[in-house]
């Protein structure tokens, strides 16, 4: 008897940290898909700015 009580308490120890591992990993997880969202956003932002000192367009025609 003593021997299946001992058999429970370590199941239910190793149930435990299993769930504390798998809430660790699903922070993580979620810390990683924040950061990816905050820079696909600044990735779109920075789309319709334009960020080079050129004109566009040549200011003289070319010489045939």
């Amino acid at each position: 008897m003593y021997e299946f009580e001992l058999h429970q308490i370590r199941s239910a120890e190793l149930r435990r940290q299993a769930a504390n591992e798998r809430l660790a990993r699903e922070a993580v997880r979620g810390a990683r898909a924040a950061r990816r969202e905050q820079a696909r956003q600044a990735r779109q932002a920075a789309e319709g700015e334009v960020h080079t000192d050129r004109p566009r367009r040549h200011l003289f025609a070319r010489a045939s």
